[in-house]
C-alpha cells in the first residue's frame, strides 16, 4: 500500500498490527508521532509556551504523554479540567480558554487553582471578576482572513479592537489583571500571511492601552491553526515558524511579549489512523455512473469534520496495491439512517473497482477531532473506539 508521505512504515506497521485484531471502526493513535510533533513545536517556537487544546483528542494516554513532556493545557470545560488534573498537572499550567462559560464553572476553575481566563464580552468578564477575583485575563480579538482555513473559527468568538480596549480597562477596574490578547486564525490554516494581519492588529491594541490607559499587556495567545497532513497541500512547519517569528519581530522588535500557542490538530492529527470496513457498495440504478461506498464510519461516529467536505483525509484501501486494479470515482457515505451522513459527494475519491464489502479502508491523519466529536449512541452505534501504540 502506498502510504502518505508523512506516515512512516514503522507507524503504519504498528497501527496495522493493532487494527487487524480489532473490530472496526477504530482509531489507532501513535504516541511516538505526538512526541515528535511536540518536540518539533517546542524547538521551532522556542520562545513560546505550548498549551495543548485538549478538545482535539482528550485520550488519557495523550494527556499523560504531553503532561510528561512539559506541555501546558488549554481547557474548555470542567470535565476537561478534571481529566487533566487527574494526571497531576499543576493548575498553573492551564488556562480556561473557552469564552462561553457559566459563572459556576468559572468558580470551579478558580477553586481548583486556575488563574488564567479567556474572555471576549463584558458579561463574561464580570463573571470572571465575581467568581475568580484577581485572576489574569486575556481578551480574544476577532480576526479576518480565515478563508485560508479548512475549518474556520471566525464570527462566533472574539470582539472588535475597540471593545478589546474597553474590556482591558474594565478588567483593571474590576480588580482583574489584563494580561494579554488572543486570536485564532482558523483551524488547518494554510495561508501563513493571515498571522501577519492578526499580529499587527494586536500590536495596535497593545500601543493604545499603554498610551491612553497606562495598561501594559504582557502576552499574546496566538491560538492554533497549524496544519495536519490532509490532501490539500500546506507549507512545511519550518516555514510557519520562520514567517510567524518574522511577523512578531517586525511589529514588536526586541520587545516581543510572552507568546502562547494552543495547538491541537497539528500535534495529534497525523498520529491517528482510522480503520473502517466497507458495509455496502451500490448504484442507484442499472445505468447509474456513480458507485456509492458505505462504510461503518461516518459523520456521526468520527468523521464530523467532513461536514461540507471541509477536511479531506488521505484514504487507502486494502486493494490499492493490486497492479491490475482499475480505479473509479465513488461517493463515500456513512452507516446511519440519516441523509446528512455522506462524507464526500462533490469531492470524489477514487477506489478500486475490485473493492468488495468487508474490505477495510484506512483513513490517515485522523488523530484530531474524531473520537472527541463521535456521538454517544446515534442509531445505536457506540462512540469510536481507540487504541494507542
Amino acid at each position: 500500500m502506498k502510504l502518505p508521505e508523512h506516515i512512516s512504515p514503522e507507524q503504519w506497521l504498528r497501527a496495522k498490527a493493532i487494527a487487524d485484531s480489532r473490530e472496526t471502526p477504530c482509531l489507532v493513535i501513535d504516541l511516538d508521532n505526538i512526541r515528535q510533533k511536540y518536540t518539533q513545536l517546542e524547538q521551532g517556537f522556542d520562545y513560546a509556551r505550548v498549551f495543548y487544546a485538549v478538545k482535539a483528542n482528550p485520550a488519557d494516554e495523550v494527556i499523560a504523554l504531553l503532561a510528561q513532556l512539559g506541555s501546558n493545557f488549554d481547557i474548555a470545560s470542567t470535565y476537561e479540567l478534571d481529566k487533566v488534573m487527574k494526571h497531576g498537572v499543576d493548575p498553573s499550567r492551564m488556562s480556561f480558554g473557552n469564552t462561553i462559560k457559566k459563572a459556576r464553572d468559572i468558580r470551579y476553575f478558580h477553586d481548583k487553582g486556575v488563574r488564567l481566563y479567556a474572555t471576549d464580552s463584558e458579561a463574561d468578564l464580570r463573571n470572571i471578576a465575581a467568581q475568580a477575583p484577581g485572576s489574569k485575563v486575556y481578551i480574544r480579538v476577532l480576526t479576518e482572513g480565515s478563508e485560508g482555513a479548512d475549518w474556520p473559527l471566525s464570527r462566533k468568538f472574539g470582539c472588535n479592537p475597540e471593545m478589546a480596549v474597553e474590556l482591558a480597562v474594565l478588567a483593571r477596574d474590576l480588580g482583574l489583571v489584563p494580561w494579554g490578547l488572543s486570536f485564532h486564525v482558523g483551524s488547518q490554516q494554510r495561508d501563513i500571511d493571515v498571522w501577519d494581519g492578526a499580529i499587527a492588529k494586536v500590536k495596535v491594541i497593545f500601543e493604545r492601552l499603554q498610551a491612553e490607559y497606562g495598561i501594559g499587556l504582557k502576552m499574546i495567545n496566538m491560538g492554533g491553526g497549524f496544519p495536519a497532513s490532509y490532501l490539500h497541500k500546506a507549507n512545511e512547519f519550518a516555514v510557519y515558524v520562520q514567517e510567524i517569528t518574522r511577523f512578531l519581530k517586525e511589529d514588536f522588535g526586541d520587545d516581543v511579549p510572552e507568546i502562547i500557542l494552543e495547538p491541537g490538530r497539528s500535534l495529534v492529527g497525523d498520529a491517528g489512523i482510522l480503520v473502517s470496513e466497507v458495509v455496502l457498495i451500490s448504484r442507484k440504478s442499472a445505468t447509474a455512473l456513480e458507485r456509492w461506498v458505505f462504510t461503518d464510519v461516518g459523520k456521526f461516529n468520527g468523521l464530523i469534520e467532513t461536514l461540507d467536505e471541509a477536511i479531506k483525509y488521505p484514504l487507502a484501501s486494502e486493494r490499492d496495491d493490486d497492479p491490475a486494479a482499475e480505479f473509479e470515482e465513488v461517493i463515500l457515505a456513512g452507516p446511519t439512517c440519516d441523509s446528512v451522513d455522506i462524507m464526500y459527494e462533490s469531492y470524489r475519491y477514487k477506489l478500486p473497482l475490485s473493492l468488495e464489502m468487508g474490505d477495510r479502508l484506512y483513513w490517515f491523519s485522523t488523530g484530531a477531532y474524531t473520537t472527541s466529536y463521535s456521538s454517544v449512541e446515534f442509531n445505536g452505534f457506540p462512540p469510536l473506539k481507540y487504541y494507542v501504540v
